[in-house]
């Protein structure tokens, strides 16, 4: 019996050749590095310029910065003297928050699932034109006009509901408060949210929406099952891009706010708190030497919460990241 040698056949199949890079190619590919490596160049140079700056500030004793900076207070430690800015801060970018997320998802979703394509393409235009108003309209509207307009109701608020501590009296007239502010950051943020969380809306994949509606469901029903689950992340995003705004606003605040350096949660009451960026535009033209020194300290306090509040909404999105619209 003769047998017949066959060829061998390989099983490995050959590795797939990358096609050559034409030279704009490697022009654009070392240009979008470069880029990439000098956001974080620029990020880091900022981070040591206040870090440096701030320093003389850190290390100087209260009762130092007291008697060299009229305006620091009696012996109180730079830590003491941070501590109320950032707590203004805080609260009055959450009443922001509270007021503008359900609003700006809800115009969001009557853009993108309920108005008709000629009144949500005018709606939507009216909501980016906004995001582009300059942060002193907002201020004067809100000393001008908000202000006078706003006394009956947070009077009311005290007198129904002054038994929680948020809303307990007496009622300032005008209402120079951190509710004021929280209300002109929210109209201010309310654009931001809304036209992010619009476009999160909008690549909701149509067969998702289509099975909800073919089992029965109604439009809102649609919405939550297939809509809201598909866009979590985007909406966590567009707030979280939206309480960077609120964090760092300045010239609204410092408009329509009475400042003062308290832990206080009354506020519907003037001279109560103060934000951080309204305090550097204020204090900054009677400042020199340590005075400049302590206002760079808290300006690099303001920039590692805006770092930690957006290391957070990445975590949160990157939780999010194995869901997605063929699932």
């Amino acid at each position: 019996m003769t047998t017949t040698d066959e060829p061998k056949v390989n099983s490995t199949p050959p590795a797939p050749q990358r096609p050559p890079q034409r030279p704009a190619d490697r022009v654009f590919a070392a240009s979008a590095k470069y880029a990439g490596v000098l956001i974080l160049v620029i990020l880091a140079a900022v981070a040591i310029f206040l870090l440096v700056q701030g320093w003389p500030a850190i290390s100087t004793p209260g009762a130092e910065l007291a008697e060299k900076v009229h305006w620091f207070g009696d012996g109180t430690s730079i830590l003491g003297y941070v501590g109320p800015l950032v707590f203004g801060t805080i609260l009055a970018a959450l009443i922001a928050l509270v007021i503008a997320t359900p609003i700006a998802i809800g115009v969001a979703l009557f853009i993108s699932h309920y108005a008709p394509r000629r009144v949500a393409s005018g709606l939507g235009y009216v909501i980016d034109l906004l995001a582009a108003i300059p942060s002193v309209v907002y201020g004067l509207w809100g000393a001008l006009w908000l202000m006078p307009r706003l006394f009956p109701f947070t009077e009311w608020l005290t007198t129904y509901f002054g038994w929680i501590p948020l809303f307990e009296g007496p009622a300032a007239n005008p209402a120079r408060t951190i509710f004021t502010a929280g209300i002109v950051l929210a109209v201010m943020i309310l654009p931001i949210i809304t036209a992010v969380s619009r476009e999160v809306f909008l690549q909701t994949p149509t067969l998702h929406e289509e099975a909800a509606l073919a089992l029965g469901a109604t439009r809102w029903e649609m919405i939550r099952m297939a809509v809201l689950p598909f866009a979590r992340s985007g909406i966590v995003s567009a707030t979280m891009l939206g309480l960077g705004r609120a964090l760092g606003e300045t010239m609204a605040v410092a408009m329509v706010l009475s400042p003062g350096l308290m832990y206080s949660i009354f506020i519907l009451q003037p001279g109560q708190q103060q934000n951080i960026a309204a305090n550097i535009a204020l204090k900054f033209p009677e400042s020199s030497g340590l005075g400049v020194n302590v206002l760079i300290f808290t300006g690099l306090v303001l920039f590692l919460i805006t770092l930690l509040v957006n290391m957070f909404a990445r975590w949160i999105v990157s939780r999010r990241a194995e869901f997605s619209g063929a699932n």
